[in-house]
């Protein structure tokens, strides 16, 4: 299925190098293409590792296999699959999980539990084990590759490959950090909804690794949908190879901690942002920013049903500044609300201010905001102190066509 790039698509950009980290990519034929689709990263010896992953009830059996290994804290290697997502495949898709696990832990010399697994594609059929042996074993001995191209391989129905990096300085040594991402359908935040994958130089004690990503997921990839649908397989890792040199960070007194901290954000948010672009035949960016609500975590809820609502999501895409959509999605998110205060903008002009239309509203600069590219909403529930940013895109016909086609 060839996809037209996306019009919201940005260019790859220039990543830092990344001691401790070398890419590979191979092709495992995990679909009948001619591109590689199975990635490798080896990692130096003492990196430390965390991990969020999907909280679907039907999680396939890497990302059942990473929630297990990701508590020991370090690990030696990432493979990823795609176009075989290997979820809803029972015993056999676990016995293909393991074999790459043992295959590669081999190879290395390394603890099984450090070599980390991801698949993304269809769900139902079985990884084929005799491809993947093949394929790692062709990856093994491939010649190191960019990110760019360990980006493209790790890639199902994206049209652009996705990437972004920061640096930080704890103290006096300079950090990189280094991250890519796969996404385009079957985005809702139910942790985070892809695979993503970042990297960094810096010396980071595993626990306060693990709290850093926790904290930069809630904001950022927890704050992405494209459909509402929560995928099988969604996973993010970051790896810290301590090749920086810098005494290892391991609570936020530490010199750095807080700058790292931003990077990683940084990061994390132009990711996430990045697969609401590539949004399945999406033609807008959405950004939608409620403020006033109970608490922060309301309000992304609120965020979340706004962004969600196929109403709201189709008037956009016709350039409709169809407020009375968001006042229905404000009204079933179930979250503190007062009608007589909700207040409604596009753009940075309000549409509605304390429940009723403004009497000066001119819709004519709102619908130019609209018919571009890139669109702001804002919405003020008036209640509390409580705010959030959520992103999202339009809901075209494009995204039917590529979902009734995915399997052909």
């Amino acid at each position: 299925m060839d996809l037209a790039r996306s019009p919201l698509a940005r260019p790859f950009p220039e990543l830092p190098r990344i001691g401790g980290v070398t890419l590979r990519v191979a092709c495992a034929r995990y679909k009948e293409w001619d591109r590689a689709d199975l990635t490798f990263a080896e990692l130096a010896e003492g990196t430390t590792i965390a991990g969020v992953f999907t909280q679907s009830s039907c999680a396939s059996s890497e990302v059942e296999l990473g929630r297990e290994q990701v508590r020991q804290g370090h690990a030696r290697a990432l493979i990823v699959n795609a176009g075989n997502s290997n979820a809803f495949t029972g015993y056999r898709g676990r016995e293909a999980v393991d074999q790459i696990v043992q295959q590669v832990s081999a190879a290395l010399g390394c603890s099984a539990e450090t070599v980390f697994v991801s698949s993304t594609g269809v769900i139902g059929v079985p990884l084929p084990k005799d491809r993947a042996r093949a394929g790692v074993e062709a990856v093994l001995s491939a010649e190191p590759c960019s990110w760019e191209d360990a980006a493209r391989a790790i890639g199902t129905t994206d049209t652009f490959t996705k990437g972004a990096g920061a640096h930080a300085m704890l103290g006096d040594t300079r950090a990189a950090l280094a991250g890519i991402v796969k996404g385009s359908g079957m985005i809702a935040p139910d942790m985070a909804t892809m695979l993503g994958y970042v990297f960094t130089d810096a010396a980071v004690a595993p626990e306060f690794l693990q709290e850093m990503l926790g904290r930069a997921n809630a904001a950022t990839y927890s704050c992405i949908t494209v459909d509402g649908d929560t995928s099988t397989s969604d996973t993010v890792l970051l790896f810290a190879t301590g090749k920086a040199g810098n005494t290892p960070l391991a609570s936020w007194s530490d010199a750095g901690a807080d700058a790292f901290f931003a990077a990683l954000l940084q990061v994390c948010r132009d990711l996430a942002q990045l697969v609401v672009r590539d949004g399945e035949g999406a033609q807008k960016f959405i950004e939608i920013a409620v403020a006033g609500a109970a608490s922060d975590d309301s309000a992304r809820r609120v965020g979340l049903a706004i962004a969600n609502s196929p109403l709201v999501k189709t008037a956009i895409a016709g350039g409709d500044a169809n407020w009375g959509r968001v006042v229905m999605a404000v009204g079933k998110a179930g979250e503190p609300a007062d009608r007589d205060r909700l207040s409604i903008g596009f753009g940075g002009i309000w549409a509605a201010r304390d429940g009723q239309p403004l009497a000066e509203y001119d819709e004519a600069p709102v619908a130019a905001h609209l018919a571009g590219e890139d669109i702001r909403m804002d919405v003020d529930l008036g209640v509390g102190d409580g705010r959030a940013t959520v992103w999202t895109c339009d809901l075209t016909h494009g995204y039917i066509s590529i979902n009734a086609d995915y399997r052909s």
